[in-house]
Formats: C-alpha cells, structure tokens, sequence
C-alpha cells in the first residue's frame, strides 16, 4: 500500500472512531434528561419505567384533589378516560388548575402505582391542549368513576 493512502486511511479511521466515542459519550450523559410521556392506561398496564422521570398527561378527574391542612401537599388523579393514576405533590400549584382541566404533571412513579410529582403544567388556556395529551384523549371520552383516595 502506498504510504500516502495508509496516511489517509489510519487517518479516516482515527475520525470515525474519535466521533463514534463523542457520540456515544453525549449519548450517555443525556439519558437521564430524557423524559419520556405516557397515558395513564400506559402507566397502569406497567409500560411506565418506575426508576425514571416521566410525564403523565391527562384530565384531572372531578372530586380527586384532596389538599392537606397542614402543608402544600396534595393529591389528585389523572385520567385519561381508560385509567386513572395517582398523584402526588408538594408545592404551590399553577393558578389554571382544577378538576376536569387538562393536566400534564413530571416525575417519578413509586412501587404502588402513583406517581411523585416534581412539576405540575396546567393547561394554557381554555383552547390549548398539550400534543400529547390530545393524541392519548383521542377517541376516548365517557364518564370516569373517581377511584378510592390514597
């Protein structure tokens, strides 16, 4: 082989393998910021990882929001109208908030099924709907039967 093209070739190799590295490298350090949105029906037929963040979307079901006496906890369900999951959080909620009002809440599921909020998003306005949210209520309505409280 000629000496230039052995140059060129340990040369292409070296880049390929240099990049491979970087890519696989930012790729590591980015999968826990991956957040990941589910359906209650999905989190409730264990599709949902529980050692994970994710976003659950849906509708807060009518007569669920108990809030606490004593500190900002409260707990509420969301539904998407096949399922319903529990959830809790500790914090001042938006102002938009309250039962029947579309809700996309982020955070972590614990062993029982509900699900730890670390953020709770209300719905814009009156007319905006999270995309997610719309495509997991798409061709699902009917009444919802509150589940028994935590």
């Amino acid at each position: 082989m000629h000496p230039a093209r052995k140059q060129r070739l340990m040369l292409v190799s070296l880049v390929v393998v240099l990049s491979s590295a970087a890519i696989g490298l930012v790729a590591f350090a980015l999968r826990d910021n991956i957040n990941l949105f589910y359906p209650p029906a999905d989190v409730v037929a264990g599709k949902a990882p529980i050692d994970r963040s994710i976003r659950l979307g849906g509708m807060v079901v009518e007569g669920s929001i108990e809030r606490s006496d004593t500190d900002l906890d409260t707990t509420f369900w969301v539904t998407d109208y096949e399922a319903s999951v529990a959830v809790r959080y500790s914090g001042i909620l938006p102002d938009l908030f309250a039962e029947g009002e579309g809700v996309v809440v982020e955070g972590m599921l614990d062993k029982g099924g509900a699900l730890n909020a670390t953020q709770v998003l209300a719905k814009h306005d009156e007319n905006y709907m999270p995309p997610e949210v719309a495509a997991a209520l798409e061709g699902k309505s009917g009444p919802v039967q509150t589940p028994q409280s935590l």
